[in-house]
């Protein structure tokens, strides 16, 4: 089977920064981790050199035309936000999506989505402090300016920079599974799961007091027993805080409620178990900590979108007889 295909858009005065998130997460080998070898191709609307913001020059070896084969086509950022999108773009860009291809925006790189007319009608994210302007330009997007990217479907979009690392981590997690983005996540040191509609923007870091350490141990500790029962009030009893205090500070460190964030941990966990185990499904439910079949499937549908034995098919080790058995 042929790899799949990557193609990222550069252009001239891009970041260099933008430009390698998607370098980072598809760019390298990484069979040994269990990933499939991506062709990984950085296009740009002419071949050649391109110069970048940062004062550094890149040779660009594709052209759009690499469009016409990929399975995913990422713009990592853009420009010149209010200018009409050039025509050769558009036509590549509406080409692919109209394939079949998945169309990635990360941060100002929805600009250049919504210019080619993808998101009229759906919904979307992009930075922060941009998003009166997307809004403004483009007012048929179900815009959602708080969270860290948003997956509808056959077009994701997300925020700033960080958030686009978790925008490609969240699509190697959907095609190749929660064990799979683990590990390629615990290689290039990142956080392995922050869900999409966690708040992009955190008002105050938690400060580096012993309070604050009772704190992040307690979540360690909910991390390592999620098959056990754990309330808000016990959990802010074991940082040391009031439960007012606490709900304020998970909010502002994590960007989200205690209740989402434990569901989000317990169905990464139940991922995991139905990729590598064949254990039951009540059995999964219990060690995740929902409980029952019931409550594992009703989270699954909220959050995947699917169903644990539909998850199991695809990502489980039967599922899996090669690298790019759950290729694209």
């Amino acid at each position: 089977m042929a790899d799949p295909i990557i193609a990222a858009i550069a252009f001239d005065g891009i970041s260099p920064f933008h430009l390698s998130v998607p370098c980072l997460v598809f760019g390298a080998d990484r069979t040994r981790l269990g990933l499939p070898r991506f062709d990984f191709r950085v296009c740009a609307l002419e071949q050649g050199a391109i110069h970048t913001e940062a004062g550094l020059t890149i040779a660009v070896p594709h052209g759009l035309s690499a469009l016409d084969e990929a399975d995913i086509v990422i713009v990592p950022s853009w420009k010149n936000l209010e200018a009409p999108l050039p025509a050769v773009l558009t036509d590549a860009l509406t080409r692919a999506h109209r394939r079949g291809a998945l169309i990635v925006g990360l941060c100002l790189g929805t600009f250049a989505i919504a210019a080619a007319g993808l998101l009229a009608g759906r919904r979307a994210t992009t930075h922060w402090a941009y998003t009166d302007q997307l809004q403004a330009l483009h007012p048929d997007i179900i815009l959602n300016a708080d969270v860290l990217y948003v997956d509808d479907g056959d077009i994701v979009t997300s925020a700033g920079v960080a958030a686009g690392l978790d925008c490609c981590l969240h699509i190697v997690r959907a095609r190749y599974g929660a064990e799979l983005a683990l590990r390629l996540a615990r290689h290039i040191v990142l956080s392995p799961h922050r869900q999409g509609g966690q708040a992009q923007f955190i008002e105050r870091p938690v400060a580096k007091t012993p309070t604050a350490d009772r704190f992040a141990q307690a979540l360690d500790q909910v991390r390592k027993t999620l098959g056990e029962m754990h309330s808000l009030d016990s959990v802010a009893k074991a940082a040391g805080l009031t439960r007012r205090t606490f709900t304020r500070r998970f909010q502002k460190s994590i960007g989200t409620s205690f209740g989402d964030w434990l569901a989000d941990q317990r169905v990464a966990l139940a991922q995991r178990l139905l990729e590598a185990t064949d254990k039951s499904m009540d059995m999964v439910a219990f060690e995740a900590g929902f409980g029952s079949a019931t409550s594992l499937r009703q989270h699954f549908a909220a959050r995947l979108r699917t169903s644990p034995m539909q998850y199991r098919c695809e990502f489980s080790k039967c599922a899996r007889s090669g690298p790019h058995a759950a290729a694209l």
